[in-house]
């Protein structure tokens, strides 16, 4: 099977290799997509609010349109659970595109009609939200959780985990994460060993389909 060189966007600025290639590092494992792993400059918090995925978009535009021109990528995934700037990256480029959120919200559909959803945010993003409707029973934030710098802390595991628990009390058969940064921090692995509840990751999910459209398979 031929490797396919794929682009990876991450939304998080981060000059931490090991980081950067997390998420590719993880599709090329799973799928045998070749990644080229770039993050969008001066946004070391990634994307948080309304205003800093008004900020990030252009910059993902240009990442894109980078990517399939000087790297010949035949697929590009922004890996962030928000899909920002996901129809204008599509307008921009002339290969397949995926968001992360779309990709993990469709996935998790397919597996239940009682999905609870993890995020950093004040809200759930627009586009999983529109794709999981009813079977979206419950979202939490953990306490103190704003942005995906705030991740990288050693206490942001245990109050996610708790946050995950209160998802299971809400209902959910299924966690699926808003946020790539807790794929980022090996945070699904935690709540499948400790709380023995299916996690699905975005990561894996724009992997998946990426190597579908790309393969047929």
């Amino acid at each position: 099977m031929d490797v396919l060189p794929v682009g990876i966007i991450r939304v998080f600025t981060t000059e931490d290799q090991k980081i950067l290639h997390a998420h590719g590092n993880k599709i090329e494992k799973l799928y045998n997509l070749g990644c080229i792993n770039r993050c969008i400059t001066d946004q070391p918090k990634g994307i948080y609010d309304v205003e800093s995925e008004h900020e990030a978009i252009p910059k993902i535009v240009e990442l894109a349109k980078e990517m399939e021109e000087k790297h010949a990528v035949d697929g590009i995934a922004i890996s962030c659970a928000a899909d920002p700037g996901l129809e204008l990256v599509r307008q921009a480029v002339s290969i397949p595109v995926v968001g992360a959120g779309s990709c993990a919200a469709h996935m998790a559909k397919t597996i239940s009609n009682k999905i609870g959803v993890l995020t950093i945010a004040n809200e759930v993003p627009a586009p999983m939200i529109e794709i999981m409707g009813d079977s979206l029973v419950s979202w939490r934030k953990p306490e103190d959780v704003n942005n995906t710098a705030d991740l990288l802390k050693e206490e942001a595991k245990e109050k996610s985990m708790s946050s995950a628990k209160e998802l299971i009390n809400d209902g959910a058969e299924i966690i699926v994460f808003a946020c790539t940064g807790y794929v980022t921090i090996g945070f699904g692995e935690m709540i499948e060993d400790q709380l023995g509840i299916p996690v699905i990751d975005p990561v894996e999910a724009e992997g998946n389909m990426l190597s579908f459209i790309l393969r047929g398979e």
